[in-house]
């Protein structure tokens, strides 16, 4: 695999994703190992000629020797691109490029609801991407899609349960949101945005674990015990999951348990 040298990479250090695929570069040898540095950490000579606005919304790739910088999908596509010149050229024709650009967008406009972490507030430099409401609005439909499929398969594994309809559970996957956000109306919209997408993505983790026993039962009779006992399983992951996000979005820990509640009073609402 050839390396591509003389070449950082600025990464979001409180953000685990990017960490993680940064990290991944340097030990697969693409870069070599000073191929990453957080953003937190620019020089005030760096600082002259990065552009401090975009860089936390497009991870930028800062050439040392000519003291130029490349952002967002482009700054992939030429980590990827020069061991893999095939993936570049594919990577780089215009309709390929344009819903790259957009799905990195997706990914980089909402990494802080996807996988959140630790803000670390003594840095002088934030990396947190700029707010943008299409994207969020767009991430949550996109979970709430999901979410709502896997539920409705899945629950009509379960015989006990009246027969489940695509509508209902969009229904359902909506109301979560709607009874929440009643809760946070004395902070601000953002907040209360971050909050929701944060939401959906626990739910679709959720949807991600039950995914195995809805696929398995397509080919195998499997047992209630099992079905019931995986989905008991999942729902305190996401409980603990859900704990965990509030606590760092530093928003009231009675949150989890009104949404506990808001599921428990859905299900009796569908059984009776």
């Amino acid at each position: 695999m050839k390396m591509l040298e003389n070449q950082t990479l600025l990464y979001d250090e409180d953000c685990p994703l990017c960490s993680l695929y940064t990290t991944g570069f340097v030990k697969s040898g693409m870069l070599d190992e000073n191929g990453r540095k957080s953003y937190c950490q620019l020089s005030a000579e760096e600082q002259n000629f990065v552009d401090l606005k975009r860089a936390p919304n497009e991870i930028a790739l800062i050439n040392n020797k000519t003291k130029t910088v490349t952002y967002g999908i482009d700054s992939l596509i030429k980590v990827i691109g020069f061991s893999f010149p095939l993936i570049e050229k594919i990577a780089t024709i215009k309709p390929i490029h344009f819903i790259l650009k957009k799905m990195y967008s997706f990914v980089s406009y909402n990494r802080k609801v996807i996988i959140p972490g630790n803000v670390k507030e003594e840095n002088k430099l934030q990396c947190t991407p700029d707010f943008n409401y299409k994207y969020r609005f767009l991430f949550i439909a996109f979970a709430l899609t999901i979410t709502s499929f896997v539920l409705f398969r899945y629950s009509n594994l379960i015989p006990n349960l009246p027969k489940s309809n695509i509508t209902r559970e969009i229904i359902l996957a909506c109301g979560q949101i709607v009874f929440q956000s009643l809760l946070l109306l004395k902070f601000h919209k953002q907040t209360i945005l971050n909050y929701a997408g944060n939401l959906m993505t626990v739910s679709l983790m959720g949807s991600l674990i039950l995914m195995p026993i809805f696929i398995s039962s397509q080919f195998f009779q499997l047992p209630q015990t099992i079905i019931l006992g995986w989905f008991g399983m999942t729902v305190l992951i996401m409980f603990l999951e859900h704990f965990r996000r509030v606590k760092i979005l530093k928003l009231p820990f009675y949150l989890s348990f009104t949404w506990i509640f808001y599921r428990i009073l859905a299900l009796l609402l569908i059984l009776n």
